[in-house]
């Protein structure tokens, strides 16, 4: 990790700006400051945070590349599944985390060569910076729709139509928790100048409400025993320690209370509870990104350096049906685009103009990063859900793994 690229000056000086935010916030709050709270901060802190600064983090001149940015194919195979979706809904589209821009246009894009040009695109973004990037993007791939498209801070309070979310939910700020001796602790940071960073982790005891939400994610593991209050903690080795995302619950309870009608679809890197609390899995998911490297210590270039969790999809099914919403699929990323025609796609790739040839190999090389077990096509996965629609959803038809959501006990 000291191997990582040095910051340039302007990126360092608002790096330390944040710091002292954040040390000024745990000197405040007694020395200890959860790591949702910190998370929270590095991400999002406006003017300085990760996804709230001008900097850019997408595509080779940034941190990394999302699907979108791989190949238009992507949007869609995402826009094929929204037409079969808006023969039931009114033709309105919720894009949540809609990074670059990129995803709308595509999709946009491909709901108009089959004639669905009337679909309204509201992307929700609170990003100043990244509400400009967006604009320009789709104004460059898609100007025709531009006119279509409204930017809003929040949900309305109720809504019918189709809400995205691609590489979303792995950003939402988590809680950490720690195994110890058979006790949980949560895990948090605290002021260290001796430290890279000048941060270091620090547990202390998970309080009641915390530790009784951890079981019951544990519990639906399996691992130790289907039973929250009666878990067989050595299941897990001493030192465990692992994700709980309470924010994405509330975000997702949130969509199950507005949504009238219509579809949620989300796109992101995860597992179900039995592989994402594997005893095997001691480290958790927590992973940063930096200038294309991958790393695991997000106490360093804070407000630099993307920091993400894996998402538990067997949470994400149980809170949408608190919610009332029920799954209408759950699959593996090359699934959903295959089940979307996107080898149909890449046959469309024109070869009767100049570089044709060169475009479809392109094109080809892109699909088998985007399917390929070995890069995106496993690691990521697609689930759906929906209130008053049909449960039948193209995406899903072959490779539909809800089964494999199920909790145990």
């Amino acid at each position: 990790m000291d191997s990582l690229p040095e910051p340039d000056a302007a990126a360092l000086a608002a790096s330390r700006t944040l710091a002292r935010r954040l040390n000024r916030r745990i000197a405040s709050a007694g020395g200890w400051i959860g790591f949702d709270a910190f998370m929270d901060a590095a991400l999002y802190e406006p003017g300085l945070g990760y996804y709230a600064g001008g900097a850019v983090r997408f595509g080779p001149a940034g941190d990394f590349e999302t699907a979108p940015g791989i190949s238009p194919l992507y949007g869609a195979c995402v826009a094929r599944q929204c037409l079969q979706w808006l023969d039931h809904v009114p033709a309105d589209i919720y894009e949540f985390g809609a990074g670059t821009g990129q995803l709308a246009a595509q999709v946009l894009n491909e709901l108009a060569r089959h004639g669905r040009d009337d679909v309204r695109y509201r992307i929700v973004e609170v990003s100043a910076a990244l509400r400009a990037q967006q604009a320009h993007t789709i104004g460059t791939l898609a100007p025709e729709a531009l006119g279509r498209v409204q930017w809003l801070d929040a949900l309305p309070e109720r809504f019918s139509g189709l809400v995205i979310g691609n590489e979303l939910l792995d950003a939402v700020p988590v809680r950490l928790f720690a195994l110890s001796q058979s006790r949980f602790f949560e895990r948090g940071v605290v002021q260290d100048p001796q430290a890279i960073g000048g941060f270091a982790w620090a547990d202390r005891p998970a309080g009641p409400a915390f530790e009784q939400s951890v079981r019951a994610s544990l519990a639906q593991a399996g691992w130790g025993g289907g039973d929250p209050d009666d878990l067989r903690l050595d299941a897990w080795p001493d030192g465990y320690h692992s994700e709980y995302a309470e924010r994405a619950d509330a975000w997702l309870l949130t969509i199950g209370e507005r949504l009238e009608t219509g579809a949620v679809l989300l796109i992101d890197y995860g597992f179900p509870a039995s592989e994402f609390y594997h005893p095997q899995r001691h480290r958790g998911t927590l992973v940063c990104h930096y200038r294309h490297r991958v790393h695991d210590d997000p106490l360093r270039l804070v407000g630099l350096q993307d920091v993400t969790a894996h998402v538990d999809f067997t949470r994400l099914d149980l809170v949408a049906s608190v919610a009332g919403m029920r799954c209408l699929g759950y699959t593996s990323q090359a699934n959903f685009l295959l089940n979307c025609g996107l080898l149909e796609a890449l046959s469309e790739v024109s070869e009767s103009t100049s570089g044709a040839q060169h475009a479809y190999l392109r094109q080809a090389q892109a699909v088998q990063t985007l399917v390929s077990e070995a890069e995106m096509g496993e690691l990521f996965k697609v689930i759906a859900f929906g209130r008053s629609m049909p449960d039948e959803a193209i995406g899903f038809e072959r490779g539909d793994r809800r089964g494999a959501l199920a909790c145990a006990g």
